[in-house]
C-alpha cells in the first residue's frame, strides 16, 4: 500500500524522524522545533515544510489547526520525541530535570488535535530505576487520553540501521477505531559497520584533525599516539576512546562525533575501527541511516549533535510503513 498519511511532528529536531515518515510516502503538515540549528537544518532539507521555531509551551491547538488546515481528530499521525538528557544513561539523570516533563505538552497537544494515531520515542533509561515512576506517569496519562497504548524497546540495527540504537518507543490508537497497537517485525539482520563505511576508506574531515594532534607521531604526545595505533577492536584506548568493531553494528552513538575536547559536545568514545580516529560526519550519517546528501546547517560539529540527538531515519520508516498499513489502512475499512 503507498497510500499518503499526514503527520505533525513535534521536538521534530533536524528532521530524522520526518525523513522517515516521507520514506513511508507520510506528508509532513508541522514540524515544531525550538533549537535554531536543528531548524535551519530542518529547512535545508525539508524545504516545503512549514515549521514553528520556538516555544512548545506557547503553541495552542488552535494555532495548529488553523497552520494545518485540519479540524479535530482529521491528523494520521502525532509523532514527537521529547528531549531525553534527564532520562538518559549518558548523562547525569536527574529525576527533577525539568527537560522530564515536556511530554505533558506533547500529551496536551495530543489531546487537542485527537489524532488517529501517535507515536513517542524516549531512551531506554526512562524505563530504569526511579524514572519508572515517570514512564508509569506517561503510560497512564496516555490512555486517559483516550487510545490505546503500548511502548516497546525497539533496536534499530533490526530496521537498516548499522548501529545497536535502542528506543522506548511508545505506540497508541484512538480508541474508537477498535485496533490493539502493533509494531512492526524485526526486518534486516545487524549490518556490520565495514559494509557502511567500507567503501569510504580513509576519508576524514580535515575540520576535525586538530582533535586527533595529541595523538599524531609529531604531536606532543607520541606515547599516547601508540597506545590508540596498537589498541585492538574493541578496546579503550586513551582512557575514553573505543575502536569499534569492523564486523559488528556501531554501538549507539551520541551527540560528541568522538571527542571529548568540544566544550559544546557531550562527548563520544566511539572511534573508526580501523584508523586511529573519529567517524567523520560522512560516516556518522551512513551509521545513522541519513543519506549521504542530507544538509546540516552550522559548523561540523553542530551535525554530530543534531544526528546524536535524532531517531534512525530507517527506524521510522519500519515503524510508518507499519502503522500505514496495519492500523491506518484497517481504521479506513467500512
Amino acid at each position: 500500500m503507498n497510500s499518503q498519511f499526514n503527520v505533525i511532528s513535534l521536538f521534530s529536531g533536524c528532521g530524522g524522524s520526518s525523513l522517515g515518515y516521507q520514506m513511508a510516502n507520510g506528508k509532513i503538515v508541522l514540524a515544531v522545533e525550538w533549537n535554531e540549528n536543528a531548524v535551519n537544518t530542518y529547512k535545508l532539507n525539508f524545504p516545503g515544510t512549514p515549521v514553528y521555531h520556538g516555544d512548545i509551551h506557547d503553541l495552542s491547538v488552535d494555532e495548529i489547526l488553523s497552520q494545518t488546515g485540519l479540524s479535530v481528530g482529521e491528523l494520521d499521525i502525532l509523532d514527537g520525541s521529547p528531549p531525553c538528557q534527564g532520562f538518559s544513561t549518558a548523562g547525569k539523570r536527574k529525576f527533577c530535570d525539568p527537560r522530564n516533563e515536556l511530554y505533558n505538552e506533547y500529551i496536551r497537544i495530543l489531546r487537542g488535535l485527537k489524532p488517529k494515531v501517535f507515536v513517542m520515542e524516549n531512551v531506554p533509561g526512562m524505563v530504569k530505576g526511579k524514572m519508572k515512576l515517570i514512564f508509569a506517569d506517561i503510560m497512564r496519562k496516555l490512555k486517559q487520553s483516550g487510545y490505546q497504548v503500548k511502548a516497546r524497546l525497539m533496536n534499530a540495527m533490526y530496521y537498516g540501521v548499522p548501529q545497536s540504537r535502542r528506543r522506548v518507543i511508545f505506540l497508541g490508537v484512538r480508541d474508537d477505531l477498535g485496533i490493539i497497537p502493533s509494531y512492526p517485525v524485526p526486518q534486516t539482520k545487524p549490518i556490520p559497520l565495514y559494509k557502511a563505511i567500507g567503501d569510504l576508506n580513509n576519508i576524514q574531515n580535515p575540520e576535525i584533525d586538530h582533535i586527533w594532534v595529541d595523538e599524531s607521531p609529531s604531536g606532543r604526545n607520541t606515547k599516547g599516539w601508540h597506545l590508540a595505533k596498537d589498541a585492538k577492536q574493541g578496546e579503550i584506548y586513551r582512557f575514553y576512546r573505543r575502536r569499534d568493531y569492523w564486523y559488528r553494528p556501531s554501538p549507539t552513538l551520541t551527540t560528541g562525533g568522538g571527542s571529548l575536547n568540544i566544550p559544546t559536545m557531550i562527548g563520544n568514545s566511539a572511534c573508526h575501527p580501523l584508523y586511529t580516529r573519529a567517524y567523520s560526519v560522512l560516516e556518522y550519517k551512513r551509521i545513522c541511516s541519513f543519506p549521504d546528501d542530507f544538509k546540516f546547517a552550522g559548523v561540523w560539529y553542530d551535525a554530530y549533535v543534531r544526528m546524536g540527538n535524532s531517531v534512525p531515519p530507517l527506524l521510522m520508516k519500519a515503524i510508518a510503513e507499519h502503522i500505514r498499513d496495519k492500523i491506518l489502512s484497517e481504521g479506513e475499512q467500512p
